[in-house]
This record gives structure tokens, sequence and C-alpha cells, in this order.
């Protein structure tokens, strides 16, 4: 009895074998697209910018997608497979801004049975990138269109334009000086003269006029941390660090505006999201001469508090607490969603690896001397600049510097990262430490090939 018993087990055994041989055998067979249905659709979201347009499907299966272009007028063309139409996707006919730069409306429907079709409506050319995003965080599956215009904005063209008038006012307060610029400016265009001698006309033209040569409009690049799908730390009332950095990054630029000699650029003007070497890349290509990066603390206990400095470190961190924190600011572009395979890649590297012993030395005394400022109104986390790899600071010829404003994950001090007056201090130190830093740091001729 024992004996047929035991191939009696043998045999319900070998049923179970072949069964599940026999179920994925099924799947083997299955499409993508087959497998992929039933899918369940979380969430649509669109997030406009001047820059490219970001539209994103959350589900909780990958989604198979084909596209096509169509011209006059333009389309997108979007077949999502393993879809039925519902409620959910219907969203995104609502969620298109009238003043969104690419897409004019949206239409959805189901082309054939398990497949629904989205058509974009377009403002311009446009040229798509499509990719999908494993789960991370909060966010499940992701399917994103990224809609980027067929001829890319040129930011330092559209800051030279916004800030003509006050350099005017320049001009016309050093003439001399002036010149000078002209001929950098003009060297930059045509690669006919070389740096040093534009150094050489720079220092003539100072001796002319008995004026140092940093007489010119002094660029600021303000980078507001986080932005679209990446919501940065989030306080227990709900604020959300990428709206309260990007409040402060506009008090800040508004006081550097009212500056005669100073002219500001937002790395991000609205809640979208900017991956981290794009924010350096944007940084130099309007030849800024600081980088000030913006953001709100957050740690795993509330006690934690205090506002905080960081500067690049090329030898490791500084302490626990600023590994940990670079290591969580640089994991931004996995949650905000960076599209790895564009060739964006290889060259961001190559930036974020360039960062030189002088831009750090430079930055740690723009770091000091912010640090002082706020912390005449505001307790300090640290009382000096700390250093770790953050990736946002890694500009090779531009003193960076990450200011972490309070913690948002202390209740009292995320109550204060919401109050207007704090804002204003935090914006107001910001720009006295700058000056400061200025005063005993005179910026040099602008020469670099960018």
């Amino acid at each position: 009895m024992k004996f047929i018993g035991g191939n009696r087990a043998n045999r319900l055994k070998r049923r179970e074998l072949l069964k599940r041989i026999a179920q994925a055998s099924a799947l083997i067979f299955l499409g993508p697209s087959q497998i992929a249905w039933g899918a369940k659709l979380m969430a649509v979201r669109i997030w406009p910018a001047e820059d490219y347009t970001r539209v994103t499907l959350e589900s909780d299966q990958v989604l198979k997608v084909s596209h096509q272009l169509l011209t006059n007028p333009h389309r997108l063309v979007v077949d999502v497979e393993g879809l039925e139409l519902n409620n959910t996707i219907k969203e995104l006919v609502a969620k298109v801004n009238s003043n969104d730069p690419y897409i004019a409306q949206v239409r959805v429907g189901q082309f054939q049975p398990k497949v629904v079709r989205l058509v974009f409506d377009l403002k311009e050319s446009i040229q798509p990138q499509l990719f999908t995003l494993d789960p991370v965080g909060s966010y499940q599956n992701r399917l994103v269109f990224d809609l980027y215009p067929t001829v890319a904005n040129d930011p330092l063209m559209e800051l030279v334009r916004q800030s003509a008038k006050k350099e005017a006012a320049l001009d016309a307060d050093d003439p001399i000086a002036a010149i000078a610029r002209r001929e950098a400016q003009k060297a930059e265009a045509n690669k006919s003269i070389k740096p040093n001698e534009i150094a050489k006309s720079d220092k003539k033209s100072d001796s002319k006029s008995g004026k140092s040569s940093h007489r010119r409009l002094l660029t600021i690049a303000i980078d507001p941390g986080h932005g679209g799908e990446d919501p940065g730390a989030i306080g227990k009332r709900g604020s959300r660090e990428k709206d309260i950095v990007l409040s402060i990054s506009h008090r800040l630029k508004q006081k550097i505006e009212a500056e005669p000699d100073m002219r500001s650029y937002l790395t991000r003007d609205g809640d979208y999201f900017v991956p981290l070497h794009v924010r350096v890349n944007k940084a130099r290509r309007v030849q800024a001469d600081l980088f000030v990066s913006i953001h709100a603390d957050a740690f795993v206990k509330p006690h934690a508090r205090g506002a905080s400095v960081f500067a690049l470190s090329q030898q490791g961190a500084t302490s626990t607490a600023a590994r940990w924190l670079a290591n969580k600011e640089n994991s931004a572009d996995l949650i905000g969603g960076l599209n790895i395979k564009t060739q964006d890649k290889q060259v961001a590297q190559l930036l974020l690896d360039m960062s030189t012993t002088a831009q750090i030395k430079d930055s740690l005394k723009l770091g000091d001397a912010v640090l002082k400022q706020i912390g005449g109104f505001a307790k300090l986390h640290k009382p000096q600049v700390e250093q770790a790899s953050f990736a946002v600071l890694k500009a090779p010829d531009v003193p960076s510097i990450l200011i972490e404003t309070a913690f948002i994950s202390n209740p009292e001090e995320e109550a204060r990262l919401n109050d207007h007056e704090y804002q204003e201090q935090i914006a107001q130190a910001i720009l006295r430490g700058i000056r400061s830093y200025f005063a005993k740091n005179p910026p040099v001729a602008k020469s670099r090939q960018i």
C-alpha cells in the first residue's frame, strides 16, 4: 500500500508539473500585446513646458505602443495595445492646457479591440521620444511620450533678449568695457580670437577705464529642484518640495532682476521635470557665473531640522548624512523619468566627470557666504558647508552650490517653508550671500567656449 500510495503521489506531482509546463508554454506563444491585455491604467498626466511637453500613462503592466507622425496638419498618432477605452484614458482630453506650447488637443478612441488610439493634434512640428519606465517609488509602470520641438529653444538667446535693456544701461555707464565685451562676444561667435587674447583685450580696457572687468551682467542660474513626475520630499501636511522650492526660486529671481548688474536664469520655471545633466548643460549654455540649486531637506525622523549648504566633492562625502542626501538627490532622474536610450547620456557622463578643483574651491567660498547669511535668521543643520557627489553640481566651470532651505519632514519647518515671509528671507539671504561672494571674488571676463 505504501508503494502504491507512493506511485499515486508521484503521478499527482507529475500531473501538476505538466500543468505548469503547459501554462508556461502558453505564455511563450502569446505576443506581448496579449500578455498586456487586461492592463489597468492607474493615471494619465501631462506636463507642458517650453522645452518639451511630457505625457505619461501609468499602468500595472508594461504597455506596448506604436506611433507615427503625420503632417498637414501636424499630428502624432499613438496606438496603445492591451487597453480598453475607459474614463481614465479619456481624462487626457481635459488635461491639455490651452497654453501648451506643442499640443493643441488630444483625441482618444477604441481603434481595435484591445487597442486604444491617441491622436495628438500639434501646434508645430515635433520630435517625439517614446519610452517606458520601470516601477520606482510610488509609481508603477510608466509609458512616457516626450514631445520636443524640431528646432530646439536656445536659452542663451532668450536670456540675452530679456536682459537687453539692462545690458544697454551698463554699456552706457561704461562704454569702454562695453567694447571689450562685444569683442569677446564676437570671438565666441566666430571662434577667431583665442581666449587669452580676449582676456588681454579686457585687461587693456580695464586699465583705460579704471574700472574692473566685472562691469557686465552677472548671470545667476537658479535651479528649483525636482518637478513634474518627481515631487521631491513630501511633508506630513502634504507639502511638496517641488512646489516650495519653485516659489522660493521665483522670489530669488525677482530680487536678482532688481539688481542693475545681474540677470537670472531658471532651469525650470514651471512644474515639469528636468534631468540633472540637462540642468548642468543649461547653466553652461547661458554662461552662468554661479549655479544655485534650491531644495527642501527630508529625513526619516521628524526631529531633524535646520538649513544646509552643500558643494561638490570628488573625494567622498564629508559626512554620512551628506552622502545619504547626495544619493537621494541623485535618484531624481529615476523618479522623474530619464530616457536612457538618448545619445545625451554619453554627453552627460562626460560633463559630469569634468569638474575641477578650482570650481570646487570657488563653490566652497560661495557656499560659505550664503550659509552665513542664512544663519543670520534661521537655524542651521550644520555650521559649515558640507560636500558630497551631487550630480547637479558637476558643471566644470561654474561655481555651484545646493541649498537645503529647511527640513520639510519636520512639521514645524514644513509650516515655515510654506510661509511667504520665510521664503522671502531665504531668497534675500541667498542674494546677500551672492553679493558677498562677488565682493571678495570679482568675476573674470567670460572667455570659455561653449
